[in-house]
């Protein structure tokens, strides 16, 4: 095996060298370039490898011991997507939501449509469900940004087809990502009033063509492990199991294409 893996290595290492060179180059071009998904699923369960189940046993039960607890229930598929779907709003109120904890009662909050990993299936959620959605170490944050530099970042939104955005903002794009209008709580923005905002830490420092946040000023954002936004989604589900309530999320209009 180790033969054959290192006349692999080295086979791929001449043909690197090969298409690096000015002939090469010269006379080959790529002319096209496909990829695909393979997707993972219970298909692959229907001859299991008995070694590989061998392997994992020993860990099967610490890793069911953290992810399995059920922290709530969602009361349909939740996906992602843009403009606007079911997810991407529940996950941005929750931001909004989020804010008690910290003395902050922002207008309005945004989480990127690419910080959503996997989505939720009617029913229990548990703790690895809400790990495959929000699995990097984003932290929540709040920071202050101008009405002139609010109506930017609709802009920069826009431009990116939708992102997550709370209960309070409408807004409404064309199909080439230009902004056509927006409002916060029914009001239009105004350039020279301030707005407090909660989003990730990711996007304050103004990632995924988002700059209009690098303006941001009053930035509070903590960096404890619990304040990791998978955190406060489930400590939301928590609360909602607590009061005997169902998370429900629905597309209202939010970011509207015409």
């Amino acid at each position: 095996m180790k033969k054959k893996n290192s006349m692999q290595m080295m086979l791929a290492s001449m043909a690197l060298m090969l298409m690096a060179s000015p002939a090469f180059a010269q006379k080959f071009k790529v002319a096209k370039v496909e990829r695909t998904r393979l997707l993972v699923d219970k298909k692959w369960d229907a001859q299991p490898d008995a070694e590989a189940a061998k392997f994992i046993a020993p860990y099967q039960h610490k890793v069911d011991s953290i992810m399995g607890p059920v922290v709530g229930s969602v009361a349909h598929d939740m996906t992602h997507h843009r403009p606007e779907s079911e997810l991407s709003n529940l996950l941005s109120d929750i931001l909004v939501w989020g804010g008690r904890q910290f003395n902050e009662q922002p207008v309005f909050s945004v989480y990127n449509m690419g910080g959503i990993r996997a989505d939720f299936a009617k029913g229990d959620i548990n703790v690895g469900d809400v790990s495959e959605v929000a699995p990097f170490e984003n932290k929540i944050c709040f920071l202050t940004l101008t009405g002139e530099k609010v109506l930017e970042l609709f802009q920069q939104i826009a431009h990116r087809g939708g992102e997550g955005v709370s209960h309070a903002v409408r807004m409404v794009i064309t199909r080439d990502g230009k902004l056509k209008g927006v409002t916060l709580n029914g009001e239009p923005v105004d350039p020279a009033k301030s707005y407090r905002i909660a989003t990730l830490d990711y996007l304050a420092e103004g990632n995924d063509q988002l700059v209009a946040f690098k303006s941001g000023t009053d930035v509070v954002a903590p960096k404890a492990k619990e304040n990791n936004v998978r955190y406060i989604i489930m400590d939301y589900f928590r609360e909602m199991k607590a009061q005997g309530k169902v998370v429900e999320s629905r597309v209202e209009g939010r970011c509207v294409v015409e």
